[in-house]
């Protein structure tokens, strides 16, 4: 693979398998960029979703990082509800439960993960 990759997002085919969740497209970015050292895909949620699986990374300790790249959202970690917009950057560690949910309008977010400390097992999905 070359050292240049250039996708567009649309290029990059949504996650179809058995666990594809209706009004949200899971799209494999690190995969299909070729990146070994970190984890990296980029989710679509429709207008008025709330279908997002609640979840933390308390058992393998990553932390990740949500960049908003367009529309809207409202994340909810652990009791609180914090909105989040366009241009956004969030940081979410290990032991808080996440979950995006959408109203009127929907989000596009590009999601980075990584176990501090640890080389990342490229091979793994996300």
């Amino acid at each position: 693979m070359s050292d240049i990759v250039i996708k567009p997002i649309t290029d990059i085919e949504p996650y179809s398998g058995p666990h594809a969740i209706p009004g949200i497209r899971f799209r494999a970015a690190r995969e299909a960029l070729g990146v070994t050292a970190w984890g990296m895909n980029v989710l679509e949620l429709d207008a008025g979703c709330s279908a997002y699986p609640e979840h933390d990374h308390q058992k393998d300790g990553q932390e990740e990082v949500y960049i908003v790249l367009d529309g809207a959202a409202v994340l909810h970690v652990d009791d609180v509800q914090r909105p989040i917009e366009a241009g956004d950057m969030v940081r979410v560690g290990p032991s808080h439960r996440r979950k995006f949910v959408t109203h009127d309008q929907g989000v596009t977010l590009l999601a980075i993960g990584g176990t501090p400390g640890q080389a990342y097992p490229a091979g793994t999905g996300g």
